[in-house]
């Protein structure tokens, strides 16, 4: 993996890297679908959709364009990742990544690997376990990590960043002992003894993170750099990205002033990060590709720590989950945002969580819900929604962010989190739009892998990435394609504010194109699944080409 990072970066540096300007382009020789329509050639000028419709009349229209032969891949409108963690994306491809560990052996393999190629007596930390799928039918322990580094501390992050395991030595640096009480908004997983089996929930993530040195500054600018680099060569030309920091927008902005961002981004700011967007609404760059938009915030957790808040105890444990944000805090920057015109998103995923955000958006605008539709408020996840809760969302014009990928994942343990019922108002996509509501596509990359062919996927036909699917899999529930398309183009558009400008290849639109090797209006889902992305061009700039 990292050979083929190096290749990408390599491919990248002489795109984008000399700040390429945008071309005059002609794109034939494939499936060129709009958005709305298909056409057998685009025309670019001056970074802008000129022409869309036959071949003779683009070339005229474009004369001594660059001639891009599609040879047969198809062409999109831009997809835009609508919820997603630009550092954490870098971060991951230059730490210890456990994406696709197979078990708790798998991990303590790895670990041990990662110790005897990186020595040292620091901090070791990683990220991108899941134990759904594991043999052992358990959570990794303090007890598994020292098996395989007992003498360095060592802390490793869920895949869904809402809780972290620890070994022993981590624990003891950090101070937790049996009668740690755990935060607000946290747990603390004991054993039958008492003892901390390493396993911190939500905020109880704090008591451990402090412990490790955070990353360099210039560590912090290669996690962003790394980011977009790798997003543009996975086909995306936008991204929203969560919870960012201003150290963070700064290096997205050096890099845009450098002619050196390949992609679009939206910033919603971390609270700590939000001060100026709340006192003085959104902004941008002078290039137009760094927008500071919003703020994000989190209501309760996630679904497979058991952190997300339910209505109702989960199915096959106790508790209802976890709210992480009081209330009052909450109210508070509703009130100012509402002042400013910042746009606010908050994450929810249990049905009480969802519940708890409608009720604040609802109540910060009096109910007055044409004012609630123009502020473009936005439920990041939207994932467990009662019956009553889901038509609220096209009735209070709030967008519903969520991310297709999660299901194909969760639904082999969603069942037995939420039992049958609550599982009609899971990831239900298909009921949102059906009622009105707008429904933006992302992927929350890095807690998913980031690839908009396998959001795609998820979206409209709702199996795993090996074509299975569960009886209780909700398979009504999956988009058609046109609906999966515009899931991942105009929505993010609509979610940034941005519907007029982007989500369509019409003309006098910023040309933001994705070309991927098959057409994914026909293509069998199997060779979706297994597809790449062939080109990407960023308002008439060719910042990826994988021809």
């Amino acid at each position: 993996m990292r050979v083929e990072l190096l290749g990408l970066a390599t491919t990248l540096a002489l795109i984008c890297g000399t700040g390429a300007a945008a071309q005059d382009l002609l794109i034939h020789g494939g499936p060129i679908n709009t958005g709305e329509s298909s056409v057998e050639a685009l025309a670019v000028k001056d970074g802008k959709v000129a022409f869309a419709g036959p071949l003779a009349l683009a070339r005229r229209t474009v004369p001594g364009a660059k001639d891009i032969d599609l040879k047969g891949a198809a062409a999109f409108p831009g997809f835009v990742d609508a919820h997603a963690h630009l550092s954490g994306i870098g971060f991951r491809e230059m730490t210890l990544s456990l994406e696709g560990t197979a078990s708790v052996e798998d991990l303590v393999a790895r670990l041990k690997a990662w110790n005897i190629a990186n020595p040292g007596t620091g901090a070791v930390s990683g990220r991108g376990w899941i134990e759904t799928h594991w043999p052992e039918k358990r959570f990794p322990s303090r007890q598994d990590l020292d098996r395989a580094i007992p003498d360095r501390p060592v802390v490793l992050g869920r895949s869904d960043g809402h809780a972290i395991v620890a070994n022993t030595a981590m624990l003891a640096l950090a101070g937790v002992t049996r009668d740690t009480v755990a935060p607000a908004g946290g747990h603390i997983l004991k054993d039958a003894a008492g003892e901390p089996t390493g396993m911190l929930i939500d905020n109880a993530m704090s008591l451990v993170r402090g412990k490790v040195p955070p990353p360099t500054a210039a560590a912090k600018a290669e996690a962003v750099k790394r980011g977009v680099d790798l997003y543009a060569a996975r086909g995306w030309t936008g991204l929203h990205d969560m919870g960012a920091s201003m150290e963070e927008v700064g290096y997205q902005q050096a890099l845009a002033a450098k002619g050196e961002m390949p992609i679009r981004i939206d910033n919603y700011m971390s609270p700590q990060a939000a001060g100026a967007v709340l006192a003085s609404g959104p902004s941008q760059d002078p290039t137009g590709l760094v927008r500071v938009r919003g703020v994000k915030m989190y209501m309760d957790g996630a679904l497979g720590s058991r952190g997300a808040a339910l209505l109702a105890p989960y199915a096959d444990a106790e508790g209802t989950g976890l709210i992480l944000t009081p209330r009052e805090t909450i109210d508070g920057v509703l009130k100012q945002a509402r002042g400013s015109g910042a746009q606010i998103a908050i994450h929810a995923i249990g049905d009480r969580g969802n519940r708890l955000v409608l009720d604040a958006f609802e109540q910060a605008f009096g109910g007055d819900a044409a004012a609630l539709k123009t502020a473009r408020w936005r439920v990041e996840h939207a994932q467990v929604l009662a019956p009553d809760d889901l038509p609220r969302f096209a009735r209070l014009g709030v967008i519903a962010s969520m991310q297709a990928s999660h299901a194909i994942g969760d639904l082999y343990f969603a069942p037995a989190r939420l039992g049958p019922e609550r599982l009609k108002g899971a990831y239900a996509w298909e009921s949102l739009l059906k009622s009105g509501a707008v429904v933006a596509g992302g992927s929350d990359a890095p807690v998913e892998k980031g690839d908009p062919l396998v959001e795609f996927y998820a979206a409209a036909y709702r199996h795993d990435l090996k074509g299975f699917a569960g009886p209780d899999w909700g398979l009504d529930e999956a988009l058609t394609r046109q609906q999966a398309l515009a899931l991942l183009t105009r929505g993010p558009a609509y979610a940034a504010g941005r519907e007029t400008e982007l989500g369509l290849l019409k003309v006098g639109a910023p040309a933001d194109i994705s070309v991927f090797s098959v057409d994914l209006m026909t293509a069998p889902f199997a060779e979706i699944a297994k597809a790449r992305a062939v080109m990407t061009v960023v308002g008439g700039r060719i910042v990826y080409d994988g021809r």
